[in-house]
């Protein structure tokens, strides 16, 4: 049963596509599903960047599914494209593979140790993998499957008797380019993920033009399994093709409506399969939307296989923070499965539905991803208590259910950054972590860890994976003894008013306000007194408190929330470091 959707609000771009998109599929296609489509090319680790040619759609289709419509979300694995270059930093691939170049992504071999049979589907398993967890539910196309078993052959001989008409469309197109510019390249963690890098969109080749004429059909060749070949021959009436290699030199005559180890070239190829499938919503990146780009030159070729562009918004770049820190991805761009391992699913994908798609973002994998935690915990609290703004509304509840109903969530959602400091601080072990998690709402303790997963577990994978060793804390074993004889009296004092109060206070709340109120009783105010009340010294009296006390257990004038690293060190062993 589908989920009866709410009301239409005018500020989510999601509910806005999705209008559309349902008008147009009733013009073109009444009482057939809904088509979307997607398309991803498996030559790496596909990235943050590409996730957005697949959540774009899929945000819609799930709307539109919830309307109550049947909706059909394709991907389009581009796993028949050609192997174009070695990607730099891939574990168990090594300059070797250059000899591969030219060839499909299918007969590439995959990297050494993959218990895939080949390139393509080593890379699209992590995919694959990472878009269950996100609850996308697509039907995959095999590109190399539709081509190797004769699926498009129709489609190609129409392609082929129509060359003179594509060759005229792209000929408006053909400009004489400059050289381009050598660019200083990006730090990765400055860089900006191209969502539509891959997808064909790389391999730009118009088609294979040589003393012949123009043919839009580029053949595998059937010695090396190379694509650097040209037609040389082709007859409309016999399908008779006659191509030669430029990379080994062979050369062999094939009769068309009977070979199936070739492919149409990009441009010709994305607008045969709208045709083809009956696409009615396929987004595409900046690259794809400029003029002359494959999205606009498709929108004229689509006309010649008899179909229609789809409704096709032009999507912004994401960007990455902090991804100089990672360890997780060897020497490439960040991939949904390392967000995944540091953020629960429903956080992933609010970022996705939060932007309208020309909107660009970036996902945190710095310090940055705290904040932004505890910018989702504020919105689920006002989402609870019906405070939220609709468009805030319609994002949380893309972002934690589908229409086949909700992804699976943390029991207990303590904050993250308070999650990641315990997990910091107890470097693994599990009883202790429970321990401290435990007194932070001692009226309420955990049971089990298990109640404050997976997110602790992603908590601890982020301070495992993107936390510089000397940022991590370290509690001291003994205390400084010559930090404590050098204290004032005023030093002294504020660690007897903190001493004192520990017992009586021993919880997260409790904490908060001793650490806090130690200054302000210093000062001759109450401990609940409010920064209206106080004056301006007050704060950095507060601050002076609180690096003594990093000083005297962390050795650093920073660390963790106080009141989190008091409870994970404890009572005990707190008095002790601090001469009590």
């Amino acid at each position: 049963m589908p989920i009866v959707a709410q009301s239409t609000e005018t500020t989510d771009w999601v509910s806005r596509f999705a209008d559309e998109v349902i008008e147009e599929s009733e013009r073109r296609a009444p009482g057939k599903p809904v088509v979307v489509a997607s398309g991803l090319s498996p030559s790496g680790p596909i990235h943050l960047g590409n996730l957005r040619e697949v959540m774009t759609p899929h945000l819609v289709a799930d709307e539109i599914r919830r309307r109550g419509y049947q909706v059909r979300h394709l991907i389009s694995w581009d796993d028949y494209d050609r192997y174009r270059k070695v990607p730099a930093g891939v574990p168990g691939v090594d300059e070797t593979w250059a000899e591969h170049i030219g060839k499909p992504l299918t007969s590439v071999p995959a990297p050494k140790g993959s218990a895939y049979p080949n390139w393509a589907e080593h890379f699209k398993a992590a995919m694959i993998q990472s878009l269950a967890e996100l609850g996308v539910e697509f039907d995959g196309i095999s590109q190399t499957e539709q081509y190797t078993s004769g699926v498009y052959r129709e489609q190609i001989l129409h392609a082929m008797r129509h060359r003179g008409d594509i060759d005229a469309i792209l000929a408006q197109y053909r400009t004489k380019k400059a050289p381009a510019k050598k660019q200083q390249q990006k730090p990765v963690d400055e860089a900006e993920l191209e969502a539509a890098e891959g997808s064909g969109a790389a391999a730009e080749d118009d088609g294979s033009s040589g003393s012949a004429g123009y043919f839009p059909y580029k053949p595998y060749c059937g010695y090396c399994e190379k694509d650097l070949t040209t037609v040389t021959s082709y007859d409309d009436d016999s399908t008779e093709l006659t191509y030669s290699c430029t990379s080994c030199g062979f050369s062999e005559t094939v009769r068309l409506n009977e070979f199936n180890r070739g492919k149409l070239v990009w441009k010709v190829d994305w607008p045969m399969r709208w045709a083809y499938e009956g696409v009615i919503f396929e987004p595409s990146g900046v690259d794809h939307s400029s003029p002359g780009s494959s999205f606009q030159v498709g929108g004229q070729i689509v006309g010649i296989f008899g179909g229609k562009q789809p409704i096709g918004p032009m999507y912004a770049f994401v960007g990455i923070s902090g991804m100089a820190k990672m360890s997780s991805s060897k020497g490439g761009v960040p991939t949904p499965a390392d967000a995944l391992q540091i953020m629960e699913p429903q956080l992933l994908r609010w970022l996705y539905a939060r932007r309208r798609p020309n909107q660009s973002f970036k996902v945190a994998f710095d310090q940055e991803i705290q904040r932004l935690y505890d910018e989702w915990d504020r919105l689920e609290a006002k989402v609870a208590d019906g405070t939220a703004l609709p468009a805030d509304v319609a994002a949380h509840s893309r972002a934690v259910r589908t229409a086949s109903g909700e992804l699976p969530r943390t029991p207990r959602p303590l904050p993250y950054r308070t999650l990641a400091s315990v997990a910091d601080i107890t470097a693994g072990h599990e009883d202790q972590a429970l321990r401290i998690l435990s007194d932070l709402d001692p009226a309420n303790p955990l049971a089990s860890l298990d109640e404050a997963r997976p997110r602790y577990d992603k908590a601890e994978a982020w301070i495992n994976t993107h936390v510089p060793a000397d940022q991590r804390t370290i509690v001291r074993d003994e205390p400084d003894t010559e930090l404590l004889k050098s204290l004032d009296e005023q030093g002294r004092e504020s660690l007897r008013l903190l001493l004192d109060g520990l017992a009586g206070n021993w919880s997260l709340d409790g904490l908060t306000h001793l650490v806090y109120g130690v200054p302000k009783v210093q000062a001759g105010f109450s401990a609940d007194a409010t920064p209206k009340e106080l004056p301006p010294e007050i704060k950095t009296s507060q601050r002076s408190f609180f690096a003594l006390l990093y000083q005297l257990l962390v050795s650093r004038d920073t660390g963790p929330r106080l009141p989190t690293l008091l409870l994970a060190v404890g009572q005990e062993r707190v008095r002790h470091l601090l001469g009590a």
